[in-house]
């Protein structure tokens, strides 16, 4: 960005940095952290690289998008885009969370949804593009989402003081956020800003979507194509990221690792950190608690690492995967002993 008055911002940014003790404790990880991306406008970390791709495109006098998604990206893109006074195009599976369905339209944005991934959304938006100027901001098919996200990287250094954990644990379902905390690790290193081995960076995955631990564990340098993608993780459910080559090639630089997790796990977690700690995250926030769960009980984290997971959005978002059988009680009654 070069002008100022071209910025398009909701507050979007600093999100905390919260100490999870007893959920720690119950995991046997001492110092145990999460980055609730979830306080975020929208609700998710989605905002940070709407932000930055919204406000180039609109300082570079672009007036018109168009992008697929899997819910929670179209929604914050919506939102700023309506905030820039620019036209938005989203594609979205049909069974992408009603909420991303509904932010898209009452935002403003011609929203369309198709019967099947985003990889369809993908293509669809590509065929619109050949007959459509809008400009094309699918992921990583412009280069300026990426630096809204990698500030993630620099909030967590700064927010320890410039020392860095152990390890990052991030959900990844096109994995852009995991590339930019990459990216940032790189520049602050050159910057002089942080010093010493970098942390380790882990990447968590549905069992019904999971092709970039596939490839990991392949010792591949691209994934294949994940046929029948199917997990409660919306934001988990992408059969191939675009920049796979780039994810496994951080996890890999950085000691790190790529994880599965089940449905069921991703449920338990998200009701466990809750009843530990008070904090409701979304599925795929869920899936790092989980993958942290298990990472420790297999080794990969000693008690004493210094262990962040990131929560992608707020667990608000998807009422849906929290039933509540509840007691109704009569006027005038009273709670049974």
């Amino acid at each position: 960005m070069r002008d100022p008055a071209a910025v398009v911002t909701l507050g979007e940014g600093w999100t905390p940095l919260l100490p999870l003790p007893r959920l720690g404790r119950h995991l046997d990880l001492a110092d145990l952290w999460m980055k609730d991306e979830g306080c975020n406008p929208t609700g998710t970390f989605k905002a940070r690289g709407a932000a930055v791709g919204v406000s180039r495109a609109r300082e570079l006098g672009i007036t018109a998008l168009r992008m697929p998604t899997a819910g929670n990206a179209g929604g914050a893109w919506a939102a700023y885009a309506a905030r820039a006074g620019c036209a938005l195009v989203v594609v979205m599976p049909a069974d992408a969370p009603a909420i991303n369905r509904k932010e898209a339209v009452v935002t403003g944005a011609h929203t369309y949804l198709v019967d099947g991934l985003i990889s369809d959304a993908g293509a669809i938006v590509g065929r619109y593009g050949a007959r459509d100027p809008a400009f094309d901001a699918s992921t990583l098919k412009e280069p300026y989402r990426i630096e809204g996200k990698k500030t993630m990287g620099y909030e967590i250094a700064e927010q320890f003081g410039w020392e860095l954990p152990e390890a990052i644990i991030y959900p990844a379902g096109g994995g852009v956020g995991v590339i930019g905390i990459w990216k940032a690790l790189a520049e602050m290193t050159e910057l002089g800003w942080v010093h010493g081995r970098w942390p380790r960076l882990v990447v968590v995955q549905a069992e019904g979507c999971r092709p970039l631990v596939d490839a990991f564990l392949r010792g591949a340098q691209a994934s294949e194509f994940w046929t029948g993608a199917a997990t409660i993780a919306a934001g988990l459910r992408v059969p191939k990221a675009l920049g796979d080559f780039l994810v496994l090639r951080a996890v890999r630089e950085t000691g790190g690792t790529a994880i599965a997790v089940s449905d069921a796990e991703i449920v338990d977690a998200m009701g466990l950190l809750a009843r530990q700690e008070g904090a409701w995250v979304c599925p795929e926030g869920a899936a790092a608690i989980a993958a942290a769960k298990k990472l420790r009980a297999s080794g990969f984290f000693a008690p004493s690492d210094r262990v962040v997971v990131l929560n992608t959005g707020t667990g608000l978002k998807y009422p849906d995967l929290v039933t509540a059988d509840l007691p109704v009680l009569p006027a005038g009654g009273e709670i049974p002993q």
